[in-house]
């Protein structure tokens, strides 16, 4: 069974908001609802309560700083907008991020990923995971079962415990995006390992619970050397 991040778009010209619904479908496992008319958005965010709310401040009958002050608590919120002077007074409301239109994709995926982790912090640990692409399925996997993800040419597979292997068409980078940076550690630039997995390790070498052996790449060597001693 799919494990969709539930998302709300609000902004009062289509043409945002197909750019969001693009930008969504390639990420992928995300549910998003598009609404150009505010008041329908803010019934369906009350009655719904999504994880995160892409919000326009302008709009014609409304200001989106409005709704933000109305949102569930559990609801998380970016803004996207053209007005620069208003990126003050967002944050003053605990916007995760703000995205200054014309945005590109890679911009908002950064936003996203912020959104992620923020609502992983609010999640019960067991409950805490990254939400994959596998061929034509999202798949949700559990922080506490990664021991370590390798990049491949545009790919990554990312080990679990029980033999599991999930290959998913993303680069190391924006997986990395979204690990937190306390339990995960990138010790070469193909390899990102979980730090509670680690048995043992040198300045070229780390030796995982499981007897796997993985390289630390030169240039992150000391960096390795510090957050593991």
């Amino acid at each position: 069974m799919e494990n969709k991040i539930k998302c709300v778009a609000i902004d009062d010209e289509p043409l945002a908001l197909d750019v969001i619904e693009k930008f969504c479908q390639r990420i992928g496992g995300i549910e998003l609802s598009v609404f150009s008319d505010p008041a329908l958005g803010i019934e369906m965010i009350r009655r719904e309560k999504p994880q995160i709310a892409f919000l326009d401040i302008e709009m014609e009958n409304i200001n989106g700083l409005t709704i933000a002050s109305q949102l569930p608590e559990d609801t998380c919120f970016i803004f996207t907008t053209a007005y620069l002077e208003y990126a003050l007074e967002g944050f003053e409301l605990d916007a995760v991020d703000y995205l200054h239109k014309p945005f590109a994709f890679t911009r908002f995926q950064t936003a996203f990923s912020k959104a992620l982790r923020r609502i992983r912090g609010n999640m019960p640990e067991h409950d805490q995971g990254i939400l994959v692409k596998e061929e034509y399925n999202n798949v949700h996997i559990p922080l506490t079962e990664i021991l370590y993800i390798e990049a491949m040419e545009g790919y990554v597979k990312i080990y679990r415990e029980n033999d599991v292997c999930t290959v998913s068409r993303v680069i190391l980078k924006n997986i990395g995006n979204q690990l937190p940076e306390k339990d995960f550690i990138r010790i070469h630039r193909s390899f990102i390992i979980q730090r509670s997995k680690v048995r043992s390790f040198n300045k070229r070498e780390v030796i995982l619970k499981n007897g796997k052996v993985l390289p630390i790449g030169r240039q992150y060597s000391n960096d390795v050397t510090a957050q593991l001693s």
